[in-house]
């Protein structure tokens, strides 16, 4: 049997420290939508929680999922839809429960 790791696998593995990568979009249409607010809320969020070590937010010119609100994608996972009264809940569900 053969496992295949990622590049943060042997992050983890090695160094033992975890990292996350939170993108959001920072498009056109994300833009419009209020990126801006959603960025500046999980920076709060990983400062208040003592994430900094742990989680990297990065933001990234287009997700492809344009129609949806502020587009936020953890990791190599799928690309969800954001917005500056739902970013509470989607950082206790998709960010600090994996902690």
């Amino acid at each position: 049997m053969y496992t295949i790791y990622t590049y943060f696998d042997i992050i983890i593995l090695f160094i033992g420290v975890v990292i996350m990568i939170i993108q959001v979009c920072i498009g056109s249409a994300c833009h419009l939508k209020g990126a801006y607010n959603v960025i500046n809320s999980f920076h709060q969020l990983i400062s208040e929680k003592g994430l900094g070590d742990k989680v990297t937010l990065k933001a990234a010119f287009c997700l492809g999922h344009c129609t949806g609100a502020v587009s936020v994608q953890v990791d190599d996972g799928p690309v969800l839809s954001v917005c500056d009264r739902t970013v509470g809940q989607f950082f206790d569900e998709h960010v600090a429960g994996r902690f």
